[in-house]
């Protein structure tokens, strides 16, 4: 199974030979099996990658990540086809009914909201913990009332300081904007492996956003980058350590699992669930205090 996320940030060349990725510097030549590795980060504008090599990543349907010349996330590998039955499973999805995809997005946003309930409670915000309880109680079909959106404002201003919001120009905001769109990657990558479309959500719905299932089926599992960047410096190699968070252990289906194998149980309870209708069926993150 694979489990590394490897990250290239310096100049080099990747190139494929005999089920090896292939590492050369100026300095050293490394060779790594492409069955250990889950993701492929690759941080610098200096790196130069074979066409023979990109072939097998998306043969072995491993996520592969570009980064601009600051090191953010820029561009994603996602491949036309990634399941031998997606022309299936894509008319299946377009045909998905729209009462249970209702029905599921409220029972995503309830855990959603949990999640950060139980991470505030660990932080000692008791109040505004069994705020987020209670409207996790009041989220309606398709959260008509939008209990998520004012559960956002409660939680953020509590987990990080009062007036936070997504839209300043600040640390930590840099911090989730990263370990958001590495989490997002993971999702993308696991839709396609199923032959789904990440084009097309459940409650997303912008015709200008590739990844609206993604964005969809993301929230209960956003708590994992919000917990964890409080001992992060902008000056230290926080980059590194946010990715290290794929490999964290978590609880789902009463079994520990990395980050990584816990997204693909999550996201095929939730296509199981939609296809037989049945609510009950989705395994969520277990994030209970």
């Amino acid at each position: 199974m694979a489990f590394r996320t490897l990250i290239i940030d310096s100049h080099s060349k990747l190139e494929y030979s005999l089920e090896y990725l292939i590492f050369r510097t100026p300095e050293s030549t490394k060779r790594i099996l492409l069955s250990e590795i889950h993701t492929l980060i690759i941080q610098s504008t200096a790196v130069s990658i074979t066409t023979s090599l990109i072939a097998e990543l998306i043969k072995k349907k491993i996520k592969v990540i570009f980064c601009d010349e600051k090191k953010n996330p820029i561009s994603e590998l996602t491949p036309f086809y990634n399941a031998h039955n997606s022309s299936g499973r894509i008319f299946e999805q377009i045909n998905w009914d729209n009462n249970i995809k209702d029905v599921v997005w409220k029972h995503i946003v309830i855990q959603k909201i949990k999640n950060q309930s139980n991470s505030l409670f660990r932080k000692g915000k008791k109040e505004e913990a069994k705020q987020l309880l209670e409207y996790s109680k009041e989220v309606e079909i398709g959260d008509v009332s939008n209990r998520e959106g004012h559960a956002a404002k409660v939680y953020f201003h509590s987990i990080f300081f009062e007036g936070f919001n997504r839209d300043l120009e600040c640390d930590i905001n840099t911090f989730l904007d990263y370990g958001y769109t590495v989490l997002l990657s993971q999702f993308n990558r696991t839709i396609t492996s199923y032959g789904y479309l990440t084009q097309l959500g459940i409650h997303h719905i912008n015709e200008f956003n590739q990844f609206n299932l993604s964005c969809d089926l993301i929230e209960p599992f956003r708590f994992i980058i919000d917990d964890n960047i409080d001992a992060l410096s902008i000056n230290d190699n926080w980059k590194d350590k946010i990715v290290s968070l794929l490999s964290l252990e978590v609880i789902i289906d009463e079994k520990k699992q990395t980050v990584v194998n816990a997204i693909n149980i999550y996201c095929q309870s939730v296509f199981t669930a939609i296809k037989n209708k049945r609510v009950t069926e989705i395994k969520f993150i277990n994030n209970d205090i």
